[in-house]
């Protein structure tokens, strides 16, 4: 028999407290999370606990129901490549999360599985479910509280494992403690993403400028832009875009467009940082790419804990 789940990360503020969660129903789930991570370290967590959390079940095949393109393409496309280049991407950069892809790739190993990617968000009872019990996870961390960890799996031994620093396995997914490596980015970006070793410290203990700068960034990297939950939480409510064709788009219209999207990552020249004011940062730069260089500017506004980013234009330079 088939078993269908649903896996779920969630991150407060990403990075932040985080959180991730598999799903079957109300008696067949479990959760668990980090003081510190991103989503898509909770979205990682979630499908790697979910396939050790089975694994005395080797002959059930997995359907996994996802909202993350980015994790999807991970475990179906990439990995077989990046490992062929020493973990590292086309670029040469090293892969990010690479300690729980490692963990991945191995318990994957002789096991029948597919993933089904569903729109976050809308209404999809298993996806909601599996959302809500990871922002459980994360709010509990945030509170300095254990999290509800769940029934987990009928059988499964210790309740399922989960991922240490050291890439060993802990019973308790409960003290599980926050990827190491994973959370460092390309050596060119500011380390906003690192762990920190204070968990009482601020989530953002860099400047504002480094952090729009950082998100930027992050935005302009293919296996983001892949990932549709990220790229939103990114996006003010609000967003709107000037294209270079002089095209007004919506928050909605980009992130469909990005859906499918082929898209190599430009060269990013930082020209200014300009901070309008206490929650607003006016981010301008050049891009360069295989099409030419483009000067854009990006209007970010911090509310709620995070940057997200309201507005941003593009033009190409003669």
């Amino acid at each position: 028999m088939t078993i269908v789940a649903a896996a779920d990360g969630s991150a407060l503020g990403n990075p932040g407290p985080a959180g991730w969660a598999w799903y079957v129903d109300e008696n067949c789930w479990q959760a668990g999370g980090w003081p510190h991570g991103t989503n898509n370290q909770g979205e990682l967590m979630a499908v790697l606990d979910l396939f050790r959390s089975t694994a005395h079940l080797p002959n059930e095949p997995l359907r996994i129901l996802c909202d993350s393109q980015y994790v999807i393409n991970c475990i179906t496309k990439w990995m077989p490549g990046w490992k062929r280049k020493g973990w590292r991407k086309a670029d040469g950069k090293p892969v990010l999360n690479v300690d729980l892809l490692k963990d991945i790739d191995a318990a994957i190993v002789g096991r029948s599985y597919t993933f089904e990617w569903v729109k976050g968000h809308a209404g999809h009872d298993l996806n909601e479910a599996a959302d809500d019990k990871a922002r459980a996870a994360a709010t509990a961390y945030q509170a300095k509280r254990q999290p509800p960890r769940g029934p987990g799996f009928p059988g499964a031994v210790d309740g399922g494992t989960a991922a240490s620093p050291a890439g060993q396995l802990s019973s308790s997914p409960v003290h599980q403690a926050a990827p190491q490596q994973s959370v460092q980015l390309d050596h060119e970006q500011p380390d906003l993403f690192s762990a920190l070793a204070d968990e009482d410290a601020a989530p953002f203990a860099r400047t504002p400028a480094d952090a729009v700068v950082a998100l930027e960034r992050e935005l302009l990297d293919p296996s983001v832009r892949a990932d549709s939950t990220r790229v939103a939480t990114l996006l003010h409510p609000d967003f709107e875009e000037i294209g270079a064709s002089g095209r007004l788009w919506t928050r909605d219209a980009v992130l469909d467009e990005l859906v499918g999207e082929a898209f190599a990552e430009p060269a990013m020249d930082i020209l200014n940082v300009a901070m309008l004011d206490g929650t607003t940062a006016l981010l301008t730069y050049r891009s360069t790419d295989q099409r030419g260089s483009s000067l854009r500017s990006s209007l970010w506004r911090h509310a709620d804990g995070q940057w997200r980013l309201r507005f941003h234009q593009g033009t190409p330079e003669a």
